[in-house]
């Protein structure tokens, strides 16, 4: 479908001892130890797509076990996901030195497929929070080892 080098759905996820989010200054989501999630989705993206990329956050070994070994999932440790939209994951940087967001969804459809996203998250049991779609919003977290993490579907 002419997305360059976007594939699909595209997160960036942060390992974080804690994480909030601001609009206008008043916090509207907040976890402790967990994942902050930074979700772009991109022109011809589905629901499948979300829900896979959804499920692979949720099973992502990246919490240490006992012996200090990435071998726990944000499930397996019972935290929480910071799930943030963010258009701009899908610049592209090609030409020039002003980024082309053309490859992100319309609003409207990445409202939608952000909400599935987050709705499949809960299903298996991960407590969300989430930012304002589409607003100008302040991210403040702790990043833990700091672990960061590019996941396509």
């Amino acid at each position: 479908m002419g997305l360059g080098w976007v594939e699909a759905v595209r997160a960036v996820v942060q390992r974080v001892s804690q994480a909030s989010v601001r609009v206008e200054g008043e916090v509207r989501g907040e976890i402790g130890a967990g994942l902050c999630v930074l979700l772009g989705v991109a022109r011809g993206d589905d629901v499948t797509a979300a829900e896979r990329l959804a499920g692979r956050v949720a099973r992502l070994r990246i919490f240490e076990n006992d012996e200090g070994r990435f071998d726990r999932s944000l499930v397996d440790v019972g935290g929480a996901a910071l799930v943030i939209s963010q258009f701009t994951l899908l610049a592209n940087t090609a030409k020039g030195n002003r980024p082309s967001f053309t490859d992100a969804a319309p609003p409207e459809e990445a409202e939608s497929l952000y909400e599935r996203f987050c709705a499949a998250l809960r299903v298996v049991g991960v407590e969300v929070a989430t930012g304002v779609f589409g607003a100008r919003m302040r991210l403040e977290l702790t990043n833990e080892g700091p672990v960061t993490i590019v996941l396509d579907t």
